[in-house]
């Protein structure tokens, strides 16, 4: 009796095709790091500004500790910083902070890889169509100017895609083994649930998308289970471990806003939260940012600033049709590729922030014509990338021969070198948006650092640093030389009358040298300044003017 031959299994672990594509990833992250950080561009986010500064204040304070962290921001990306802050140098510099998103951008890309050629190879060895379109999904994904640009700051988003892109890519490989027989094919599934689980926790200590993606995921999961078809009470219990996993980071931060903060909602309403800062920015009479309360209007501004990452001018609507045609192929040509529509849960999450959440997006071809969370639309690039590569994926399996599918290929290639050429023509819209608003800032913060310079290296100082710790970070003076609002105890509500912060404003010339005051900050509103002498008075345009008072706490 003859022998029936093996069906080849696919290609699903970190093999050298997947490893090659991480390498040349890498490659373009130097590159790139190394072109920003001579053009002195590492820290022009004000977010970059602050969240290396909040990882670093865990250990350089008057109160160290993982209490620094605070809230709203989640924890995971400061923790995965402060290594690399250690280093004064990586500090000041910015380094410290590019180091956890470069290598998240070179595992971003080789999980869209991955996620590509192993959804298209259910049962046997990815043949020349599949490779390319994962090829090709690679390239979109990392050749991304925008995505290039924000993957050397301290910004969230490269994190925070690698995490999304490998739970989509596990997610997929359990609904395939789930759809299987046998042991094998059971505990698979379950291995690749449990990473997919980790990845969701570590998202959702990463942005708040994450807590959407994981909602969305854990009821795709209980449908696969529950229509699988198979009798496994191993996988079942897997189902229950997965989703008790992917709670927990909610879960943990919730109890922590509680605990801490005395609210499991700060993170939401409280005096930092979007909502509170964009009732603060508010003029009166004014009107709510577009797409407050109007749904279509909020779509249209998230998708507008999707086009913007992906290209400039006519090229933007190329993306859009990519996008129904991918999904179109899905729906029609092949549903097994249905896990990959999870791809776009980005969408409903922040057309709902917009509505509802006190979330506005700014994009400078329409109303009010200026910058403000443009990045947020590069939430759709694995979407987009996944997406415009599914079209010449199946064109390749009609081709009948050579010229055809040089034709294709041709084709692919002259349109996203063409539409990623239009960007870098432009300027990425991230890098823009960065930069026009960071101007009066970076201006503010230099002045202001080098008259702190010029102050006794060892003096004590008093200051708010939620809008320009940046000041501090050039000037190379330690945090621990500050009593800041992070010396504040947030517990102690509704006031903490005997914490280091509140003693300070109290009486500053007990505590510190100096003092620096923004108008409209605490330190300008509340601080004692009875016995202060006013040294320098800086005023920059578009932002509040700093003073620097002297306490008379000794004579220097």
């Amino acid at each position: 009796m003859t022998a029936q031959p093996m069906k080849a299994q696919p290609a699903r672990h970190w093999d050298r095709e997947t490893a090659l594509v991480a390498q040349i990833a890498a490659c373009v992250s130097f590159l790139s790091f190394a072109y920003y950080f001579q053009h002195s561009s590492l820290l022009l986010y004000g977010d970059a500004v602050a969240h290396i500064n909040i990882a670093r204040r865990v250990f350089d304070s008057r109160t160290p500790g993982l209490l620094q962290l605070g809230t709203v921001w989640l924890p995971l990306p400061h923790l995965l910083m402060i290594p690399f802050l250690l280093s004064d140098t990586a500090w000041q510099s910015g380094i410290g902070g590019s180091i956890p998103s470069m290598a998240a951008y070179a595992l971003g890309a080789a999980g869209i890889f991955r996620l590509v050629r192993s959804a298209l190879s259910f049962d046997s060895q990815p043949d020349l169509a599949a490779r390319f379109a994962a090829w090709l999904s690679a390239v979109i994904y990392a050749a991304n100017p925008n995505l290039i640009y924000l993957q050397i700051t301290a910004m969230t988003e490269s994190l925070y895609l690698a995490l999304f892109i490998w739970a989509a890519v596990y997610f997929n490989e359990f609904a395939q083994e789930s759809s299987r027989a046998g042991e094998a094919a059971q505990g698979a599934a379950s291995s690749s649930l449990m990473k997919c689980g980790l990845c969701l926790a570590a998202a959702c200590l990463t942005r708040y998308d994450g807590w959407f993606l994981t909602a969305a995921m854990g009821v795709a999961t209980v449908a696969v289970v529950l229509t699988s078809g198979v009798n496994d009470q191993p996988l079942r219990r897997s189902l229950a471990k997965f989703l008790l996993l992917a709670t927990a980071a909610p879960a943990f931060w919730l109890a922590y806003n509680a605990i801490i903060y005395r609210n499991p909602l700060e993170f939401a309403n409280g005096p930092y939260s979007a909502r509170a800062i964009e009732q603060k920015n508010a003029t009166p009479g004014s009107a709510a940012h577009p797409g407050s309360h109007d749904l279509p209007v909020a779509l249209s501004y998230f998708l507008k600033s999707a086009e913007l990452n992906m290209a400039e001018g006519r090229w933007q609507k190329l993306w859009v049709g990519l996008l129904l045609l991918g999904t179109l192929a899905i729906l029609i040509l092949d549903r097994r590729l249905w896990p990959l529509l999870l791809l776009g849960m980005p969408l409903p999450f922040y057309v709902l922030s917009i509505a509802y959440g006190g979330v506005p997006i700014f994009v400078p071809g329409w109303w009010p014509f200026s910058f403000y969370n443009v990045r947020y639309g590069l939430q759709l690039l694995p979407l987009f990338s996944v997406a415009a590569a599914l079209p010449a994926y199946f064109l390749l399996r009609l081709a009948g021969n050579k010229l055809a599918r040089t034709a294709v290929v041709s084709t692919v290639v002259i349109g996203l070198t063409a539409s990623y050429a239009s960007v870098w023509r432009a300027q990425p819209v991230c890098f823009r948006e960065a930069w026009v608003n960071s101007r009066t800032r970076i201006v503010l913060e230099t002045e202001l650092a080098s008259n702190l310079r010029k102050l006794p290296h060892d003096s004590a100082l008093l200051m708010y640093l939620g809008d320009h710790v940046g000041a501090l970070q050039q000037a190379g003076i330690p945090l621990r030389n500050t009593i800041n609002e992070g010396n504040h105890r947030p517990w102690k509500a509704p006031a903490d009358f005997d914490g280091l912060w509140e003693r300070a404003l109290a009486n500053p010339s007990q505590y510190v040298d100096f003092v620096i005051a923004f108008d409209g900050d605490p330190v300008a509103s509340k601080v004692q300044k009875q016995n202060l002498s006013s040294m320098v008075v800086i005023r920059t345009t578009g932002q509040p003017a700093a003073t620097i008072y002297w306490t008379h706490r000794a004579v220097r």
